[in-house]
């Protein structure tokens, strides 16, 4: 080698910014979780659809491409130039799952049922700066109908997600769907006088902090602004306070029960006939799910659920999880919102130039799993496989015939594959694998057709709290014909 060609550097072994990997447990039980709720989808009608990670950034919609690469929110790069000349197209890899759907149901709407019911999980991908529990890549879980206009959509959705959540782990009465309408929203605005675009939009953000600063903040934050707990001011929106007065009415709306929440909107609304239609929607919703067994200690309406500004045209709908938990410095706080959706009437319209209504939800993924770990229903050490070892190189044929044999009994098991010259090593092995139990034959046990089948859990357990005393008179290893192999680890394993 050249004394001036520098040796080339070894690459980093670590994860890039905004990405994670994810072992084994993380990724049984997220499966497991998806499969239940998949099974809840699959009983309500629900069809799977899976969509291309990558999207040509026009269908995507939101990140049209200037001049320079566009990366304002989505990894995109361009193809090569295309024969004859000219530019390739921009692809992205997706951002949700709710672009794609729109896209193939303008793309199949003459091969697809009408209304189409799908439900789709999958990672997407976000290019946004990273930060704590926030990354780049995560996983989505959504359900939606689309070609339907009707709110008996809206309340099927709310049902399923009830359902889904349970089915999933979450106890009734550990959850609760909220559920508003952008109509009353609209109706509301409407009564103020404030028009669309940016006045509109920022009532809408003062709305959405309600819960945090309650009905005397936002009366400030509606009109001259108020001063935050670290003492700096907040402009406020301006309104005037008769402007002001219905949204408040709006708020404060909530009643002891529905009837009460919708008696007090329908005052709210006034004279509003968008207004009246989002009440008259809720109403319906509600007796629907009242119709379908799901009382108002699972789903309620509730008027301070804000979501998705320019996005939702019609029912939207929040599963908050209302169990404590602690927070990193050990204080209680309640673990908060898990799922959202809502209708969406424009967003196939992209494509078609028709309207086509839409309603549909997400659950987020990682969120939910968390809240099914902090009240201790998953996160336990899952078992391993049943570990052979390995005795005599020579034999690895009659190792490999009793693995076989354990996974026709449909028990998980492994042969070990390392160097076996150290026995204590395969012994580390099944430790670090979990393993319940380890088969050990060697020459003599094939000999006389047995072999011994180690306990490693009774065994961990002897080890660390029984006496040597104890230890010898309960043995965690027993010696068993080859023939009774597997009703030996059947018996282990319970």
């Amino acid at each position: 080698m050249a004394k001036d060609q520098k040796k080339q550097p070894r690459p980093k072994a670590e994860t890039p910014k905004g990405f994670r990997d994810y072992f084994g447990a993380d990724v049984t039980e997220r499966k497991q979780m998806l499969d239940r709720i998949a099974e809840i989808y699959h009983r309500h009608g629900f069809e799977p659809l899976e969509t291309s990670a990558v999207e040509t950034v026009e269908a995507l919609g939101k990140f049209l491409p200037d001049v320079d690469r566009p990366n304002a929110g989505v990894f995109a790069w361009q193809e090569a130039e295309v024969p004859g000349g000219g530019a390739g197209d921009w692809l992205a890899l997706r951002y949700d799952l709710t672009a794609p759907l729109a896209r193939v149901a303008a793309q199949f709407r003459n091969d697809l049922p009408s209304p189409y019911r799908r439900y789709a999980m999958g990672p997407v991908w976000r290019n946004e700066k990273p930060g704590p529990g926030r990354f780049r890549q995560f996983y989505q879980c959504d359900a939606d109908t689309v070609g339907s206009a009707s709110v008996a959509a809206d309340a099927e959705i709310c049902a399923m997600l009830a359902a889904a959540l349970e089915h999933a782990g979450i106890a009734r009465g550990d959850y609760l769907i909220r559920i508003n309408n952008r109509k009353v929203l609209n109706g509301i605005l409407e009564s103020t006088g404030v028009a669309e675009g940016k006045p509109a939009d920022d009532v809408l953000r003062t709305i959405d902090k309600f819960d945090k600063v309650g009905e005397e903040g936002v009366r400030q934050l509606l009109t001259t602004g108020r001063k935050d707990e670290s003492g700096a001011f907040i402009e406020g929106v301006g309104l005037s306070p008769e402007q002001a007065g219905p949204v408040l009415a709006f708020l404060t709306s909530k009643g002891a029960d529905n009837a009460a929440t919708l008696q007090n909107l329908r005052a709210a609304v006034g004279a509003s006939t968008v207004g009246a239609e989002g009440v008259d929607e809720l109403a319906r919703i509600a007796g629907m799910l009242t119709a379908m067994g799901v009382g108002e200690d699972r789903a309620v309406i509730d008027p301070s659920i804000v979501r998705g500004l320019g996005y939702y045209t019609g029912p939207v709908f929040e599963a908050e999880l209302t169990f404590e938990i602690l927070d990193d410095k050990g204080r209680k706080r309640q673990f908060g919102s898990v799922a959202g959706g809502g209708r969406y009437d424009g967003l196939v319209e992209r494509f078609t130039g028709q309207k086509v209504p839409a309603t549909g939800v997400s659950i987020g993924v990682d969120r939910l799993l968390a809240a099914l770990r902090a009240k201790g229903l998953m996160g336990g050490a899952e078992p391993g496989p049943v570990v052979v070892t390995v005795m005599d190189r020579e034999r690895m044929a009659d190792y490999q015939a009793m693995a076989a044999e354990l996974r026709a009994a449909g028990i998980r098991a492994e042969v070990y594959l390392g160097n076996p010259k150290n026995f204590g090593n395969q012994l580390k092995y099944a430790d670090k694998r979990n393993a319940p139990v380890a088969v050990i034959q060697g020459g003599d046990e094939a000999a006389r057709g047995v072999v011994q089948v180690k306990d490693l859990i009774l065994g961990a357990k002897i080890a660390a709290q029984a006496s040597h005393e104890e230890w010898k008179a309960q043995p965690a290893q027993t010696e068993v014909a080859r023939a009774d192999l597997v009703s030996e680890v059947r018996r282990i394993l319970g």
